[in-house]
This record gives C-alpha cells, sequence and structure tokens, in this order.
C-alpha cells in the first residue's frame, strides 16, 4: 500500500505558497543563497558555542553530538493554533483526572471504560500511590504530547509524554538563534515569543507546593551528566533561578527532605525531577540504584514535599493506554475529544493481530512501553527479514505491542546538501499544569533528517526547527 502524498507545510498542492509563510518566502527569494549560508554556519556556531548537545544511544562515536538545526521553521497559522491548545488543554486535563482517578477510586475501571487489567497489572502502575492525595490534585505538571500532521492536512495525537518530557531547552535556544539571524522577520511579522517558558514553569513549580507552604525552595533534580538531556536539566536550573542538584546532594530527616549546602541543610519543598520512577528511591523501588534519595517516598506520602510529575504518572502515558484517552475525555469532561487519536490496533485482540499480521508492510508496530523511536518496525520502509524477526517477536509476547497505521507526516521544506528539500517533521508542545493549564505557543519541531525518514527523535540522530505561531 502506498503512503499517500504528505501534506506540505509551506506550499498548497497548487504550488503556491500557504499565507502563514508569506513572508519567509519572500526572504528566501530575496536573500542571496551566500547570506543563507552564512547564516547557517553561524547557528551551527552558536549551538557549539552554547553546548547544546544531546547523546545519540547506540552511538560509538562519541558519547555526544550536536542536535542539526534547520533554518526554514515550521510555521502555524494563530487561529489554528487556538484549536489545538484548546485539544492540549482538553487531554492533558482528562489524563490529569484519570491519573488521579485510578490512584484513589478507580472509578472509570469500575464503569468498564478501560480494562482494569491494562492498569492493575501495568509495571508503570505504582501501588505505592494509592489513596496519596498530591497536591492540587495535578500528577503531570509538565507534558510533551506529540502531534504529526496527516496527509488530511489535520493534527493526530501521537503520544503523550508525561514521566520526564525533555526538549524544551531546544525550542528556547532555537528561538534566541532565529531571532539573532533573521531578526527582519520578527519586526515584519507578529511571531508570538516564547521565551517566558521558564517563568512559566517556576510558577508551576510554586503553585504545586505541599499545602501551608508559601514560599517554597525548589530544586531540580537530575540523574548527573552522563544522561543524554543534562545541558536541559542545567539551562533551565540556570534559567529558573534554582538550585540543580543530584541524589547525593539530598537526604531525609523525620519526613522530610534536605539539601546539603555550604551554610547547612536546608528544607527542600519541590523537586522538578527528571529522573524515572525506578531510580528515584533505593527504599521504594530499585535497591541498587544510585541516583535516588533513600527515603524520599515516605517523605513525599507524608505529604512534606512534591514531586514534580508524581510518581506513577507513567500508566497515563503508556502506549496500550493511548487508545483510551478519548474515552477518558468522555468520561470525566463529558465532551468530544477535539484532537484525534491515531487509531490503534491492541495485539493482544486476537482479531487485532490477525490484521496486524497479516498487514505488517502496511502499518507501524511497536512496543507497547518503549520510547524514543527504539524497538519499533516501520513497515513501508521494512525488508521481509526485518519482518519476519518481528513477527516472532510479537508472537512470544502480543499483549506487548500495538500498531498504528502509518501515517504520511507532513513536510516542511529543510535545507540538504542539495538545497531545500522536504523532510518529515512532528511538533511537541509543552503543557503546563497547575492552578491553570498553561503553554508557550508552539512547541519543538523535530524533523527527520534522511531522506524519506518517518523517525524524527533526537536520539536516533533528526534535527530541529523553530517553530512560529504568526498571527
Amino acid at each position: 500500500m502506498a503512503l499517500k502524498p504528505s501534506y506540505n507545510e509551506m506550499f498548497a498542492d497548487d504550488g503556491s505558497v500557504r499565507p502563514q509563510y508569506k513572508a519567509f518566502a519572500d526572504w528566501l527569494k530575496t536573500t542571496p543563497p551566500e547570506k543563507i549560508a552564512q547564516n547557517r554556519q553561524a547557528a551551527d556556531l552558536m549551538f557549539h558555542r552554547v553546548g547544546i548537545t544531546f547523546a545519540v544511544y547506540g552511538e560509538t562515536t562519541g558519547a555526544e553530538r550536536l542536535i542539526p538545526f534547520d533554518l526554514v521553521p515550521h510555521i502555524i497559522a494563530g487561529e489554528k493554533w487556538e484549536e489545538m491548545a484548546r485539544g492540549l488543554k482538553q487531554r492533558i486535563s482528562a489524563l490529569n483526572a484519570f491519573l488521579h482517578d485510578v490512584y484513589h477510586d478507580q472509578k472509570i475501571l469500575k464503569a468498564g471504560k478501560v480494562p482494569a487489567d491494562k492498569v492493575l497489572e501495568n509495571s508503570q502502575f505504582r501501588p505505592e500511590m494509592m489513596h496519596v492525595d498530591v497536591p492540587g490534585g495535578i500528577y503531570a505538571h509538565v507534558a510533551g504530547i506529540d502531534l504529526v500532521k496527516d496527509a488530511d492536512g489535520e493534527y493526530y495525537v501521537l503520544e503523550d509524554n508525561l514521566r520526564t518530557p525533555s526538549g524544551v531547552s531546544y525550542l528556547l535556544e532555537n528561538r534566541k538563534m532565529m531571532m539573532r539571524l533573521l531578526p527582519e522577520l520578527f519586526s515584519a511579522q507578529q511571531i508570538r515569543p516564547v521565551d517566558h517558558y521558564p517563568d512559566l514553569l517556576l510558577e508551576t513549580l510554586r503553585n504545586a507546593a505541599p499545602v501551608g507552604v508559601d514560599n517554597p525552595t525548589i530544586v531540580l533534580m537530575t540523574p548527573g551528566h552522563f544522561n543524554s538531556a543534562y545541558f536541559e536539566h542545567a539551562f533551565l536550573a540556570q534559567q529558573m533561578g534554582i538550585e540543580l542538584v543530584e541524589g547525593i546532594d539530598l537526604f531525609v530527616q523525620d519526613e522530610t527532605v534536605f539539601m546539603r549546602t555550604t551554610q547547612g541543610p536546608q528544607k527542600v519543598d519541590v523537586i522538578y525531577r527528571r529522573i524515572d520512577d525506578d531510580f528515584i528511591d533505593p527504599l521504594a523501588f530499585r535497591a541498587d540504584s544510585m541516583l535516588g534519595v533513600p527515603g524520599l517516598m515516605k517523605a513525599y506520602r507524608a505529604g512534606r514535599v512534591t514531586l514534580a510529575n508524581a510518581v506513577g504518572t507513567g500508566i497515563g502515558d503508556d502506549k496500550s493506554l493511548y487508545p483510551f484517552v478519548p474515552d477518558m475525555i468522555r468520561f470525566y469532561l463529558d465532551e468530544e475529544p477535539i484532537l484525534k487519536n491515531v487509531h490503534t490496533w491492541m495485539l493482544g485482540n486476537k482479531k487485532d493481530l490477525d490484521y496486524v499480521l497479516a498487514n505488517m508492510q502496511d502499518l507501524v508496530i511497536k512496543e507497547a512501553q518503549g520510547s524514543g523511536g527504539y524497538g519499533m518496525l516501520v513497515g513501508p520502509t521494512s525488508t521481509k527479514d526485518e519482518r519476519e524477526r518481528y513477527r516472532q517477536r510479537v508472537l512470544d509476547a502480543p499483549e506487548r505491542f500495538i500498531a498504528q497505521p502509518t501515517l504520511s507526516l507532513s513536510t516542511c521544506p529543510t535545507f540538504t546538501d542539495k538545497g531545500l528539500a522536504p523532510r518529515h517533521i512532528d511538533l511537541r508542545p509543552y503543557v503546563l499544569s497547575g492552578k491553570n493549564v498553561n503553554f508557550v505557543p508552539g512547541g519543538l519541531t523535530r524533523v527527520a533528517l534522511r531522506e524519506g525518514s518517518l523517525v524524527v527523535n533526537s536520539s536516533q540522530g533528526g534535527g530541529v526547527k523553530d517553530t512560529w505561531i504568526v498571527d
């Protein structure tokens, strides 16, 4: 089955420039190629200077490399963004309601809207969080919702990232870069700003403080400099004016968390943690974790410290529960979903399994609990041998897999060695939940730099673009 022709973000089917790209297209037309080449070079240098790197797992040439940055922005019209923003707000509100419910009354399971075994037997479900009341009932304070646009020009949610979504530092640095390199385009049109993200994040974390704490001490907890997103951890802590800490810098006494400082111990109220549940407390989860803080869960359950995101949020973004998010929206909010889900086959279901095995060459098959674009089969670009090997994996444990149609991800013109060429993109807006749901307009646009590739993950060699919301 051939993929439908992709939607081109910049050009309509008749070759005319879409309205939101008009100013950029004029700039491209009137700017000498050497000036554009100069700008692209300057961008690379700036990224080097700032030190924006990302570890690419599985590469042996060195732990870190620069994320390629592309000068052509992904531009979205203001009214289109408003509709997406309503859809994102609706989705995250339902997911937070779901997380609160599965760790309390489990009404949605009792109503049979979500199969109980998919939740209760899932490795991401944390029984330790049952009946723990978190401030404001918010579990996912920071979410990254991955959106793609199919051939029909409609946005679909590809996945919800509720654990420790990364990438926002690139969003901020991309914008700084573009404003430096193309100031004339920013003065010629209304591009909505994004530089207030650290302020919004800080406000979200302040609002998450335990009850009765008015002026909370907030820290960002990192696994350390070997982590692929360490640059981002350091960058965000610096931008928010809070301490960057590792597990070793914190200790628990009398169910209270303290930070070691040169002035003596200081009480900590909110931890923005970029460490997975499993490693956060060796007394509660993995005993061999060197990254966590012994006793942290006890302090957390006692309500003496807030963790953002909450422990146990992983159950909300597990791929086996993704097909049920539209039902969550209907159940908790009594609304119809604004953003569409991608049709998903659950391979634990015999009928779905038979269909998928018969149509592997047309589908994307992935592990329900995998991430980073690893361990998946992209049917249309796979070989017969690869499909055969994958079939065996699926048959060994079908319930561990889901399948989706291969979407014709939209393309955006991108600079390549041979000049401008269409490359597939996705978009990750960052949604902040506190007293209100907030976001900066747009998000991080990731681009698959290899011709024809549909995998945009930075950890697999994708690049990034600035995202403009233009009024």
